[in-house]
């Protein structure tokens, strides 16, 4: 934890980690690069940067790059992304603070628009992600300034949480819940630089952002019906609190209640903060059970996904799994399954099982599966497919492609948990599946009205097709 720096104290700095520490030749303005974290309010990342901005005499300039980041997308991300970086211009420019959008590759980009203003910091949202953390790397190795990694996802930053990936929750639970009242804590109000940026970006073209291809085998996709960006959110915030927090502890789980927040796409994009989502259930009158069910999944398991996604190299391998997972998938990797389906045969929902295709249907149609569904969408590709690391892949490539939440810590963590047991215990042995845990279809109908469903999703005519 040496690399940790204790200096400005506008936030707590156990979640910054210095990645250098600068020559001190340039003394331009603090350049905060946003990524993951796409919002003005209650950004830890943001209000370091100004402090740091403020304490040096000099201004603030946010960045945005956009450029080919994702393995797979559709044009619903890409709207996504315009419509938040929109929001974030407005509320900026009342601050006073200039936002620079501009299209390329991500750390060649960010590099040229430090050296143009000679910037003397950057400071930088964490990710655990590859190809971000590469990047990462990338930019330090460009640029002379000093430059900032801030863990603004995490209530208990990642690397302070714990020094190794946990084996499951209940041994990183105990590790944050001591940490809760340290940094579960009101944000402090963001305070404008004194000094003001002697430039003005340019006019950002919206309308060709709306039309860039993030990934050269992009989606075309309908508009879909959740309204993305940070107002966004904050309303979605208060409508789950007034309507369904209230019997959320037994309801969750049920695909067929309108139960769950549907704040998980507003985190994925950094539109909300779970530490902001937190604050609020905790003042709420609602009962002890819902308001723990909630933050257990807010908290907890979130935080472990960074975890095992900052910790472990190899996280969408099955190299990433426990060491009885991997004994096990060894031990299973010749038997044999009764189905197998080709990856478009996934894609397009037409396996034998209904309640399958069901769920593909519903994650096509509206970018979004309930997750209870996803345990068992991700386990049947298990089950249908012939190796391990190709469900895997299956899995990740259709859930990034089309999940508004993809590509994101959770994402993977919910597929390795899914598919080869990361978080979880060995269980009865079986074949194909191994000692991974397993679920059926009978198991589904047991918990909640399955038909209902299927007749939910059963029409085809929604369905979006890859290019």
């Amino acid at each position: 934890m040496s690399n940790i720096r204790y200096m400005n104290k506008s936030i707590d700095q156990r979640r910054v980690l210095v990645l250098q520490a600068g020559n001190g030749a340039d003394t331009g303005p603090i350049f905060y690069v946003m990524a993951r974290e796409q919002r003005v309010a209650d950004n830890w990342a943001l209000l370091h940067a100004a402090a740091e901005a403020d304490a040096a005499g000099v201004s603030l300039v946010v960045a945005f790059v956009v450029g080919p980041m994702f393995l797979e997308e559709n044009n619903r991300h890409t709207h996504w992304l315009v419509v938040s970086l929109q929001a974030i211009e407005a509320l900026l420019q009342k601050k006073g603070i200039p936002f620079v959008v501009e299209v390329g590759p991500w750390a060649k980009t960010a590099a040229s628009i430090v050296k143009r203003y000679h910037c003397q910091k950057i400071v930088l949202d964490m990710n655990p992600l590859q190809p971000v953390r590469s990047w990462r790397g990338e930019l330090v190795a460009k640029v002379q300034c000093a430059v900032d990694v801030v863990d603004a996802r995490n209530i208990v930053p990642v690397w302070f949480a714990s020094t190794k990936a946990e084996f499951a929750a209940y041994t990183l639970r105990p590790k944050i819940h001591k940490l809760l009242p340290e940094f579960l804590v009101p944000y402090p109000s963001m305070q404008t630089p004194r000094a003001q940026a002697e430039f003005s970006p340019l006019d950002t073209d919206w309308e060709a952002l709306k039309s860039y291809r993030l990934c050269k085998g992009q989606v075309a996709t309908e508009t879909f019906s959740i309204e993305p960006g940070p107002k966004a959110a904050t309303a979605q915030l208060r409508y789950f609190i007034s309507t369904h927090l209230a019997g959320y502890s037994t309801l969750r789980n049920d695909p067929n209640k309108a139960a769950t927040s549907l704040l998980s796409p507003y985190l994925r994009w950094g539109n909300i903060s779970s530490q902001t989502i937190a604050l609020a259930i905790e003042k709420t009158s609602a009962r002890g059970d819902d308001k723990a069910a909630y933050l257990e999944e807010l908290i907890v398991r979130r935080e472990l996904s960074d975890n095992y996604v900052w910790y472990t190299k190899h996280y969408r391998k099955v190299v990433g799994a426990h060491d009885w997972a991997q004994k096990s998938i060894a031990e299973h990797k010749n038997d044999v399954r009764e189905y197998l389906y080709s990856f478009e045969e996934f894609e397009h929902a037409t396996t034998h099982d209904e309640l399958w295709n069901a769920a593909q249907r519903q994650m096509m149609s509206e970018g979004h599966m309930h997750g209870y569904l996803r345990m068992y969408w991700a386990k049947k590709i298990l089950e249908w497919t012939p190796d391990v690391q190709t469900a895997i892949d299956t899995a990740l490539t259709l859930n990034d492609r089309y999940e508004l939440d993809g590509r994101d810590s959770n994402a993977v963590v919910g597929v390795m948990w899914s598919v080869c047991g990361v978080h979880d215990r060995a269980w009865a042995d079986r074949p194909v599946f191994g000692k991974v845990r397993y679920m059926n279809f009978n198991g589904c109908k047991r918990k909640f009205g399955v038909a209902a469903y299927i007749a939910k999703y059963e029409d085809a005519s929604s369905m979006l097709f890859h290019e």
